[in-house]
């Protein structure tokens, strides 16, 4: 065993036997669910935040849905995440904290509570289609906000605003190919996407590398994207049509008190008016008490009913 490999190894140990009371002291909790710790792997790669373990408890309930306290021990340091079961299943449907799928895969498990933690991990590699179906329409919905605001400032020749809102649809874009092939979608989405879906991968590629002009480049991505991102819809917006279906028409309030909608958030409006536009919504006008005035309301195209 080398020196260097002996120094990490015992140190690991040595780290890990410190932080052993503090965890136990978790478990012993009846609320924690389960104890794992995550160690630094590669420093290019954040998984850990620059820490050299992280331990996430999670609990059944708590006052603050995540608390998080760090640790020094000798030239090493470590953080704590006490997380809620009900902020973790947020976390996991709306991908709003990527590293926490591979601190779930690839953590040592230090307490399990009735095997929570083992079908948590099943479930997360089966990856039901339900789960996907609502992941994919919350991933299209952000997709189609930044692609649009993209737009928008390539029209108005702001083309550095441009360049980051189509660098983030395009992540969104790879984050939705990776979940219709049964996925979850890692922190380097783009080695995943790259096996995945090459023509997504080349076009993020041609837009960051291209030696062309910034406005020639996204000229060229918006002409070469537009089929691609309306290739996704039907996918992308099952979900979201198949709750619409539930009544005959609906008013932006109600679609957004939804339970199962809430998630859409603020993707919500920009992704109603791109269906519209595409004939897969349709705009419903009913009177007010104003002349000239309509309570406007949405509904599926007859031709999807």
């Amino acid at each position: 065993m080398s020196n260097l490999y002996a120094n990490n190894f015992f140190g690991g140990m040595i780290m890990e036997d410190a932080l052993r009371p503090i965890y136990q002291e978790r478990a012993s909790h009846k609320d924690t669910l389960g104890v794992l710790m995550i160690e630094k792997k590669q420093k290019a790669i954040p998984t850990t935040d620059t820490f050299d373990k992280v331990l996430l408890i999670i609990v059944k309930s708590a006052d603050m849905p995540v608390f998080i306290k760090h640790y020094t021990f000798e030239e090493k340091k470590a953080a704590m995440h006490i997380v809620t079961q009900k902020q973790l299943n947020e976390w996991l449907l709306l991908g709003s904290n990527r590293k926490v799928v591979e601190w779930i895969f690839d953590g040592k498990v230090l307490f399990d509570r009735n095997e929570y933690i083992h079908n948590l991990k099943n479930e997360l590699r089966e990856f039901p289609f339900s789960g996907r179906k609502i992941k994919m329409g919350l991933e299209f919905a952000k997709l189609i906000r930044r692609y649009m605001d993209g737009k928008s400032f390539f029209n108005n020749q702001h083309y550095l605003d441009a360049y980051n809102h189509v660098v983030h649809s395009l992540h969104h874009l790879a984050r939705l190919a990776v979940i219709e092939n049964g996925f979850h979608p890692e922190v380097t989405v783009w080695n995943q996407v790259k096996q995945i879906d090459p023509e997504i991968f080349k076009l993020y590629e041609e837009l960051v590398n291209s030696e062309e002009t910034l406005e020639k480049r996204l000229e060229l991505l918006f002409l070469a994207s537009d089929f691609l991102i309306y290739s996704k819809t039907n996918l992308g917006t099952s979900h979201l049509l198949e709750i619409l279906r539930e009544k005959t028409y609906w008013s932006f309030s109600d679609i957004m008190e939804h339970q199962e909608l809430a998630g859409y958030s603020v993707d919500l409006g920009v992704l109603l008016e791109y269906l519209i536009e595409k004939n897969i919504i349709e705009v419903v006008n009913k009177e007010t008490k104003g002349q000239g005035i309509f309570h406007r309301y949405y509904k599926v195209a007859e031709k999807l009913l």
